[in-house]
């Protein structure tokens, strides 16, 4: 076990959003702790709807001690639960489309959800918070700028990284020793491929055997981790991140979306995909950029493992359920 995860072994959590892409992530990641016998604790997971989660994901609910609540982030009953000694709250929206038509609902489920897990927090006395963010609090990046880092000042642009900002701040003036990780870009298994992430588009065209199409012009760049990785940072700044602080979560290993795309196409069953670019790039122009910078993670012993091009092999055997 990594020695960043020691005093683990035995804690009680208590999660949310735990049936998505962070939350399977995490599960799954907690399954190998347990195996290896390095978590005996109890798992708490809150979902709207945990028997179609528990039916559809069998392989992931082996944990001896896992319990599920049923119950909307908003107004769950947490009455009736035990002291946590740690809270990990990731329940949230990201659908761009659900965002950009129903901002005053993603920002209700960010904010009032985050409400919500700082009254049964403050009732059940959590002995500590992580709270899942976004890169999405710092805004626009600009594009001269290689990172973000955690100083850089924050002007979120839509309801999603609003929501996420002020619910980050909530977080720090309620009392509860809390650490926030800022998210950024993931891949691996369990990533939705139908939504408007490249990397899950690009896959899901691969799989189908069908070309590449890239709208713009290719050259934003952006950066992945892998979900294995994602999972082992988001408990090493939940044991060992310093309250009140923010931490970036990412790859910091930035590439384009062309460059991406020529990676995901060597993956492909029949080796006839090619990448079909829609714009020209502008003369001079300069690309956009979403990439953090994650020395301050770093610091707490969190490391990248798996390489971008190991990480979207895994998540193309993962989506194709046999390996390459």
């Amino acid at each position: 076990m990594e020695s960043s995860l020691k005093n683990i072994e035995k804690k009680r959590i208590f999660l949310s959003g735990g049936t998505g892409f962070f939350g399977k992530n995490l599960l799954e990641y907690m399954n190998t702790l347990n195996a290896n016998g390095a978590w005996q604790g109890e798992l708490y997971i809150l979902s709207r709807a945990p028997d179609r989660f528990c039916n559809n994901n069998p392989g992931l609910i082996t944990l001896p001690n896992l319990h599920f609540i049923k119950g909307d982030i908003r107004n769950f009953e947490y009455s009736s639960l035990p002291t946590f000694d740690y809270v990990i709250h990731a329940a949230t929206e990201t659908d761009i489309k659900f965002i950009v038509e129903q901002p005053d609902e993603t920002y209700s489920v960010i904010v009032d959800g985050t409400r919500r897990i700082l009254a049964m927090g403050a009732e059940k006395q959590a002995k500590r918070l992580l709270y899942i963010s976004s890169g999405a609090v710092y805004g626009v990046q600009p594009p001269k700028l290689p990172k973000l880092s955690e100083d850089y000042p924050c002007n979120p642009e839509n309801a999603y990284g609003k929501g996420k900002l002020d619910a980050e701040n909530m977080c720090l003036a309620s009392g509860i020793d809390t650490v926030i990780a800022r998210c950024f870009t993931f891949v691996g298994p369990y990533f939705p491929l139908e939504k408007h992430f490249a990397v899950g588009n690009f896959i899901s065209s691969i799989l189908n055997d069908e070309d590449i199409n890239i709208h713009g012009d290719g050259t934003p760049y952006r950066s992945y981790l892998y979900a294995t990785d994602l999972a082992e940072w988001l408990l090493t700044i939940l044991l060992k991140g310093r309250a009140n602080e923010a931490y970036n979560v990412g790859s910091d290993e930035a590439i384009s979306i062309a460059e991406l795309a020529k990676v995901i196409c060597k993956y492909s069953a029949s080796g006839n995909t090619q990448v079909h670019i829609a714009k020209k790039a502008k003369a001079g122009a300069v690309p956009t950029r979403y990439v953090p910078d994650v020395s301050k993670a770093f610091k707490l012993g969190a490391k990248i493992k798996v390489s971008l091009e190991e990480a979207i092999k895994r998540t193309i055997e993962s989506a194709k359920g046999v390996m390459l």
